[in-house]
């Protein structure tokens, strides 16, 4: 079983400060071969680190429709860069067969049922990441780092690991 896990989850140092966030459970599949790991981000082709960005007007479904837009604390707009990376995000899901994320919580890509609100105030509102509103669109099942219980439960439990 393969899963598509948010790259800074298993270790790999791409969060926009240049950091990383590691699960020890999704680390050590990672290190088993059971889960690709993948920055939408950094295949959207923005450095690390990068400015702080957060979805304005809206949230990642918003933006896939053209309603809302990504940007920097600045005003500078990623949206473009964003959307490829969900795409490429989800190409290479789909081409390795992969049905299941588990995407890092909050972020304006990955965030999964809840998201910075594009105040940069640290405030939250409903809504998926751009990368994660395209996944469930095309047929994953997506989870947060923060419902690794129900992850575990769910899609590990399925693949007997």
């Amino acid at each position: 079983m393969r899963v598509l896990v948010s790259a800074c989850l298993c270790g790999c140092r791409c969060t926009y400060r240049g950091g990383e966030h590691p699960r020890t459970e999704l680390a050590r599949l990672y290190a088993g071969g059971k889960v690709l790991p993948v920055c939408p981000e950094v295949l959207g082709g923005l450095p690390i680190p990068r400015p702080a960005a957060e979805i304005c007007g809206g949230d990642g479904a918003d933006v896939l429709a053209g309603r809302a837009r990504v940007v920097t604390a600045t005003g500078h707009d990623v949206t473009a860069a964003f959307l490829l990376g969900a795409r490429r995000a989800a190409d290479i899901a789909l081409a390795a067969g992969i049905r299941s994320a588990v995407l890092k919580a909050r972020s304006p890509s990955c965030g999964c049922g809840v998201i910075y609100d594009g105040s940069f105030s640290r405030s939250t509102r409903p809504g998926d990441g751009v990368a994660a509103a395209l996944l469930r669109a095309r047929g994953l099942r997506v989870f947060s780092d923060e419902e690794q219980e129900i992850f575990a439960r769910e899609v590990l439990a399925d693949a007997g690991d």
